[in-house]
């Protein structure tokens, strides 16, 4: 008879990047750490055959929105979470652009509450900057921090000044977290709703320009390097930017850098179609922006790929283009859309892939995750490579289905989930939810 809470996950190919491992292999599992890799023998344990499947760490997403607090009909903690783990996410951190934001000791702690009481994925709250998200007055970094914020960030909102930023990066510095930055200046942006270039000329839609990223980012950099602070690029979406991070790097300030899949695999000729599940901030770029994001992936300057996931209610997408609502819905088909995008084409292996998906984003907010060392979180992902399937709107957990990737055929997906070495996702079905009809 299995031993309650001790698993052994047999066969399995081990890819567990912060160790340096891809080999054939099993996991022991006990109280909900790893406590072997290799060739184990365990007497008492609950055997899972895990031959032909991908064993890797669970994924770690530093840029969710799980809207709760929020509107009605809106993503909740529960869904949002129960989503990731359906995506092969273990842990999220989440956005304080809910309503009313994080901006409190308390709200952080009432953010990682939340979490706990879900049950499915581990929930990392990121504190706002500023009260209400204003940009006038700082949060009470270090007592956010003792809560449990991870890093902090207005996102959604640009800190408006160079003395405001300087200020965040100062304080923050403290405690030895990030500021997060949302990009964006708008006195450029002003009321655009797609990328200017040829496609907003021709759809006659207003464009938002890639310098309204880049002299922020530039503003930014110069900053962290003056302070000392801890400073981590939100959602790149430009090749100026990319390049400014770059620089940024090679005179020594602590910058690093996340991107998004659909800033890697779309451009702004999907806007022709309308479609608001393609309306994102910052917005998709044009072509030449994508292939210097992918080079900026291959070669490090980005460190780690993060979803941006924005789940919205479908009143706030099922409108006209210009009053819909930006983003796109992202946890439960980043990993089919990278795989089949990169891997299966040659562009990056399978290894790395999953480095940027689970080691790098640990590393660049010190998360307690994104590896299978002895003793960490038993938080892992059993990964069918060879399974394919288009994606559809009745696939999804998450409350919002406003994904550009609908119709989409994809292959691999997350098919078990073991969060603290209890399966949330087994063969294809999450716990407490419905399989997905796929």
């Amino acid at each position: 008879m299995a031993e309650q809470g001790k698993i052994l996950i047999r066969q399995a190919r081990i890819i567990d990047p912060a160790n340096g491992i891809d080999a054939e292999g099993d996991i022991l599992i006990e109280s909900g750490r790893i406590a072997a890799v290799g060739k184990v023998k365990a007497d008492g344990a609950e055997v899972v055959d895990a031959a032909g499947l991908v064993a890797a760490p669970g994924f770690v997403d530093i840029h969710t929105h799980l809207r709760q607090p929020g509107p009605a009909g809106g993503e909740t903690v529960l869904s949002g979470t129960r989503a990731a783990v359906n995506g092969g996410y273990t842990l999220v951190c989440a956005m304080p652009n809910t309503d009313p934001p994080v901006d409190s000791p308390a709200a952080v702690a009432y953010q990682a509450l939340l979490g706990k009481r879900a049950g499915y994925a581990k929930v990392r709250p990121i504190s706002a900057i500023t009260l209400g998200r204003k940009g006038e007055e700082l949060v009470e970094m270090a007592a956010a921090a003792a809560e449990g914020a991870v890093a902090f960030s207005d996102d959604g909102d640009c800190l408006p000044t160079a003395r405001m930023a300087a200020k965040a990066l100062r304080y923050a510095g403290i405690t030895g977290l990030a500021i997060i930055e949302h990009a964006e200046d708008l006195s450029l942006s002003g009321t655009g709703v797609m990328h200017a270039g040829d496609y907003s000329a021709s759809l006659g839609l207003a464009g938002i320009p890639a310098s309204s990223e880049d002299v922020i980012v530039a503003r930014d950099c110069i900053l962290a390097m003056e302070t000392g602070g801890r400073l981590h690029i939100a959602h790149l979406s430009t090749s100026g930017a990319a390049e400014i991070v770059r620089r940024a790097k090679k005179s020594g300030a602590a910058v690093t850098a996340e991107v998004t899949p659909h800033h890697l695999v779309l451009d702004d000729q999907a806007l022709e179609s309308f479609h608001t599940s393609f309306k994102v901030k910052p917005p998709l770029r044009s072509r030449n922006h994508v292939e210097a994001l992918r080079k900026a992936l291959v070669d490090s300057t980005i460190d780690c790929i993060a979803t941006d996931h924005a789940p919205h209610r479908f009143e706030d997408k099922n409108v006209e283009y210009d009053y819909a609502a930006f983003g796109v819905t992202g946890l439960e088909t980043a990993f089919g859309v990278l795989y089949t995008e990169f891997v299966q084409t040659g562009i990056m292996p399978l290894d790395r892939l999953i480095a940027l998906m689970t080691a790098k984003p640990a590393q660049v907010l010190g998360l307690e995750a994104g590896t299978l060392g002895i003793g960490a979180p038993a938080d892992v992902v059993l990964l069918d490579l060879a399974y394919e399937h288009v994606v559809e709107e009745e696939d999804f957990l998450s409350a919002g289905i406003n994904s550009p990737f609908v119709g989409w055929k994809l292959a691999g997906r997350a098919v078990s989930v073991l969060v603290d070495g209890v399966f949330r996702k087994r063969d294809g079905a999450v716990e407490g939810a419905s399989p997905p009809s796929c």
